[in-house]
């Protein structure tokens, strides 16, 4: 009997690259995509990405999506705190892991599964130190179809903001910018590719500077 699981989900390309490995091992099976929304903006904390718009990703995917919501600029202790009330309800029917889509940042992996063994759950980390140019194009090949929603101006300029993740936009990239932006220099919203029963439409809107750094692009659902 395959495993239950959560699959930390923020709608982009890592969190597809993570559920897709999933998919191809009978070892595990994805009961809920769980996200962060930050309720003020009804958005998911980073991408930028409106919640109706996820909720649009989970039910194509046909896997329900579990909402967990936070304030604006919510310290981390109420992240925490918001986290383990809702999956440990998951726990009490058996599910004890967690799944993320992070690729080599060790201090993340680490405070994640420090974080999880303190309230007797476990991280599992399905696409770790696989190299980001070859997730980066093995995304592409596979027919994915995503959108850069949000830039940091420290490692990029504001054009970058609201392109599609494709050949060109790698090709695009400054040298040392992680191809498949790990050290936060951009964020995408996933709409297309063979784990959706039917694309997302939506249209783009206006991209805005928030907190003098981060450049938005707004994706409005059509």
């Amino acid at each position: 009997m395959p495993e239950k699981v959560l699959l930390s989900w923020s709608g982009g390309k890592d969190s597809v690259l993570a559920l897709r490995e999933l998919q191809k091992n009978d070892n595990f099976e994805i009961v809920a995509l769980i996200t962060t929304i930050t309720k003020g903006y009804d958005r998911v904390s980073m991408h930028g990405i409106r919640r109706i718009l996820l909720e649009q990703q989970a039910d194509s995917i046909g896997i329900p999506l579990e909402n967990v919501f936070i304030s604006n600029n919510a310290s981390n202790q109420e992240y925490e705190s918001k986290f383990s009330e809702v999956v440990l309800e998951y726990k009490k029917m058996g599910i004890n892991s967690v799944v993320f889509g992070d690729i080599f940042l060790q201090d993340i992996r680490r405070y994640r599964e420090d974080f999880l063994s303190g309230i007797g759950m476990r991280g599992l980390f399905p696409i770790w130190g696989k190299n980001s140019i070859e997730l980066a194009n093995t995304f592409i090949t596979l027919g994915f179809k995503a959108v850069i929603t949000c830039i940091d101006t420290e490692a990029l300029d504001k054009s970058f903001a609201g392109r599609e993740y494709d050949e060109k936009f790698l090709s695009d990239l400054p040298a040392g910018v992680d191809p498949c932006g790990e050290n936060g220099e951009f964020h995408s919203f996933v709409y297309g590719g063979n784990i959706f029963q039917i694309p997302l439409i939506f249209a783009k809107g206006e991209v805005v500077l928030r907190d003098n750094r981060f450049y938005y692009c707004d994706l409005i659902p059509t």
